[in-house]
């Protein structure tokens, strides 16, 4: 099933066959050979592009110029014979069928995109002066006060972003594995990454079913319009990375980034909480996993330095590691491609594994034998789910 919205409705290929089929008895007289030709330069063109998402206006003004060159019998490398014009003229209404369907949807993904930026500024605000006077104000029990308060408003956020997404019927997941998740324990959770859409699908799965999920950030994110400030006021982790060939120049600044992380970590010790760590360190594709050789099918070779970092900053904390593992069936989604209606599926699958106690106290940067023991913990469950993985795709039959 092709998901292409159309009045509510979805397109399947039963039906874009269906229709070419009606093209061909439109009365156009054209030899067998050339007909197969051009039915499948508008399937490639015309209908392939809006069923993958793919409709922009460059290619629409093409296909039209195409198609209308053919109809006139035109130097084509086709040398079909002309079309009459009652083709010619199902072939504009098409067009213009789709060219509508595209700009249908176009205008709800900037509503829909609209109602998320309002939403977050209107929580951004309170979420704003709360983080302001917790910095001000020195006395502990006044800041755990505002932290909890600010993790109930971090929970509102989420739940109207999820609720947009609801709304929109644009998203549909299975959760495997959140029956026995409690509030008031603290998690670490650690998670492949495919696609931005990863953070908006775990804060609504797991949303007031575990504390507040906070994760780790790039330093250089802070500065995002809006949503660095946001993730500044809710105590999120910034992680500033170096490269070897700056530690290279600058060695007294090796081992600082962590030093910044477990500093950051340290807070989350009087409130429950949840830390995410995208074990990968950046999103999977296949061109990454291909240029670093990775071992994995779908996934990247895991990078243990932030889930160190957080195991020796509050690893006695932990009462669990959430061990989530998405699949998207259909491939990894885009924030706009949802706005504007596309159906996304996208499989949850959380295992609870136990806290390795050797973890705890390590030192990641100058133990190397802890370092060797951690990645290859890391690797064993890497591999667990990349089999996991393919066993999704492999029985994604049994979720449509």
């Amino acid at each position: 099933m092709f998901h292409v919205r159309r009045h509510k409705q979805s397109v399947s290929r039963t039906e874009i066959d269906s229709l070419i089929t009606a093209l061909k008895h439109s009365g156009a007289r054209m030899h067998n050979v050339e007909f197969v030709l051009v039915v499948r330069f508008l399937f490639v063109t015309v209908f392939w592009p809006v069923v993958a998402e793919l409709h922009g206006a460059m290619l629409e003004q093409y296909t039209v110029q195409t198609i209308i060159r053919l109809s006139d019998g035109g130097k084509s490398s086709f040398r079909c014979h002309a079309f009459d014009h009652g083709f010619r003229l199902k072939c504009e209404s098409l067009l213009q069928d789709i060219w509508m369907i595209a700009m249908i949807r176009h205008l709800r993904g900037v509503l829909m995109f609209s109602a998320f930026t309002l939403n977050t500024l209107f929580w951004f605000v309170p979420i704003l002066v709360l983080a302001i006077l917790k910095l001000l104000i020195p006395v502990a029990a006044v800041r755990d006060a505002l932290t909890r308060v600010l993790m109930a408003l971090g929970e509102n956020w989420i739940s109207f972003n999820t609720a947009l997404l609801k709304r929109a019927g644009s998203i549909d997941w299975r959760l495997e594995g959140t029956d026995t998740l409690r509030r008031d324990e603290w998690y670490l959770v650690i998670s492949n990454h495919q696609t931005w859409v990863d953070i908006l699908v775990l804060q609504g799965v797991l949303n007031r079913r575990i504390p507040f999920l906070k994760f780790f950030i790039k330093q250089q994110l802070i500065w995002f319009p809006i949503l660095g400030i946001a993730w500044w006021a809710m105590d999120m982790p910034f992680m500033k990375r170096y490269s070897a060939a700056y530690l290279a120049r600058n060695p007294h600044m090796k081992g600082k980034d962590f030093e910044t992380t477990r500093r950051a970590c340290e807070k989350f010790r009087h409130t429950p909480t949840s830390v995410i760590n995208f074990i990968e360190g950046t999103r999977f594709s296949e061109e990454k996993r291909a240029r670093h050789k990775d071992p994995y099918r779908h996934l990247l070779r895991p990078r243990a330095g932030g889930f160190a970092v957080a195991m020796s900053s509050m690893g006695e904390l932990f009462g669990a590691i959430l061990d989530v593992t998405l699949v998207y069936p259909d491939g990894p989604a885009k924030f706009w491609d949802m706005c504007c209606g596309r159906h996304v599926q996208v499989i949850v699958n959380v295992r609870e594994r136990e806290v390795p106690t050797w973890c705890i106290d390590g030192d990641y940067e100058n133990d190397r034998k802890y370092r060797r023991d951690v990645q290859s913990w890391l690797g064993d469950i890497w591999q667990e789910k990349d089999e996991l993985i393919q066993q999704m795709l492999d029985s994604r039959e049994s979720y449509d």
